[in-house]
């Protein structure tokens, strides 16, 4: 395949294990809905942390990738988790 598409695979699946991870981690540990969760998140400046509790899945979609030696969609997922790690730096310095 295209190296270029594998990568675009690795990177969509890395944004999407990062949002189900940060849903996943939401439903499991608030006592509140998803909504007003993110909302008294974002009020306590603690978004930031739920973005990089959702990053935990990126490892699974990672070493799952380099194990099936899909190296160019670990390359994506890899990307994905530095976007988010750009987005919570952008989130705490602003």
């Amino acid at each position: 395949m295209n190296t270029k598409k594998e990568i675009a695979i690795g990177l969509a699946v890395g944004i999407i294990a990062n949002v189900f991870g940060t849903l996943l981690y939401i439903l499991i540990f608030s006592d509140l809905g998803i909504t007003e969760t993110l909302e008294v998140a974002r009020e306590q400046d603690h978004l930031g942390s739920l973005v990089a509790l959702g990053a935990i899945l990126n490892l699974l979609a990672f070493f799952g990738f380099l194990r099936i030696k899909r190296d160019q969609r670990a390359k994506g997922v890899l990307i994905a988790t530095l976007l988010a790690a750009l987005v919570i730096l952008f989130y705490k310095v602003f």
